[in-house]
């Protein structure tokens, strides 16, 4: 009988590719759309697409990209405490409209937490992530680590790797040849402020409009997410569902689709991290803060610093908890 692997089952070198392969389709970017309401325009309008990128099918949102990999990488953390972070995470290939994604996963790394009173013992993995496509060319290659526990609340595993193979820099080099050979030209909307060349550095920016995270399992289900604490209270060591992270990922991308209408796409993640857990009905909203401006050719890459808090009491709107610390490159007209 299978069992969900604990702690004390994880080797360096353990390979998880026996997972389905997913073809996206209208449905699963319906659904992601409806539970995000994401205003990246290729994505959204399929005549532009078709414009800026040359190819006739719609362009899948990178959000929708990420949590169909990540949900496909989840067999080695169905007993996932929680997501700490995910590291140098690059769109090396478009995703289109019926393209089919395989995804293997690799342990690459382990760490004991130290041990604490009244805690059962736990531990990190670092978990390596390919995603390929149909034509076996690398969309993505990134890093995430998961906690899990021990199957012995004492263990002792003496597990305790560098995790310096995670990268948190990703080269302006990489990322510039992850840009694809788009007309960016097409993409520019008339408001001149919105334009890469117009965008302020340093200044922060924060979306009014908060959001209630609602459906976080159903988006835990459609891409086929088997961590336990998503779906099942019981298994959660907050004694109520935790929100899987890329949720709170892609309303933060969401909402940052709101004040910059010009962000063509996301092109990598620097470092990622879930700093405080989100729970169904938290209201989040998201602040950025654009770091540096590297110019191509009728547009530009930029460094965002994304941060998301959560509210839940709502008779102190004041009394908001950080949860994710995010830094990221996105393209811009």
């Amino acid at each position: 009988m299978f069992e969900a692997p604990w702690f004390e089952d994880f080797s360096v070198g353990n390979d998880y590719s026996e997972v389905p392969a997913v073809t996206i389709t209208e449905g699963h970017a319906a659904i992601h759309q409806a539970i995000f309401g994401d205003r990246l325009r290729l994505p959204l309008d399929h005549v532009l697409s078709q414009k800026v990128t040359g190819e006739q099918r719609a362009l899948v949102n990178p959000s929708l990209v990420c949590n169909m990999a990540i949900g496909q990488t989840t067999i080695p953390s169905q007993r996932v405490m929680g997501n700490l972070f995910y590291r140098g995470l690059v769109f090396q290939k478009p995703v289109f409209i019926g393209d089919t994604l395989t995804t293997s996963t690799k342990v690459v790394g382990l760490k004991q937490n130290k041990p604490k009173p009244n805690r059962p013992a736990s531990g990190m993995v670092a978990l390596e992530m390919h995603v390929k496509n149909q034509h076996g060319e690398t969309v993505l290659l990134f890093w995430r680590c998961p906690m899990i526990p021990c199957r012995d609340p004492k263990a002792e595993t003496g597990h305790n790797d560098s995790f310096d193979i995670m990268p948190e820099l990703v080269p302006l080099e990489t990322l510039k040849g992850a840009v694809p050979n788009w007309d960016l030209n097409t993409f520019q909307t008339t408001n001149s402020a919105h334009q890469f060349k117009n965008l302020p550095l340093n200044q922060l920016l924060t979306v009014e409009a908060r959001d209630t995270v609602t459906l976080a399992p159903e988006l835990v289900r459609m891409t086929l997410n088997m961590a336990m604490t998503h779906t099942d209270a019981t298994r959660s060591v907050y004694g109520k569902r935790l929100v899987y992270g890329g949720h709170t990922i892609s309303m933060a991308a969401a909402q940052l689709s709101r004040i910059l209408p010009n962000m063509v796409t996301i092109v990598g993640w620097f470092h990622c991290d879930h700093v405080a857990p989100v729970f169904e009905q938290d209201i989040l909203r998201t602040q950025v803060t654009l770091d540096e401006k590297h110019a191509i050719t009728n547009g530009g890459i930029v460094y965002l610093h994304v941060e998301t808090y959560a509210l839940r009491d709502l008779s102190d709107p004041t009394a908001e908890t950080k949860v994710l610390d995010w830094t990221m490159a996105a393209l811009f007209a």
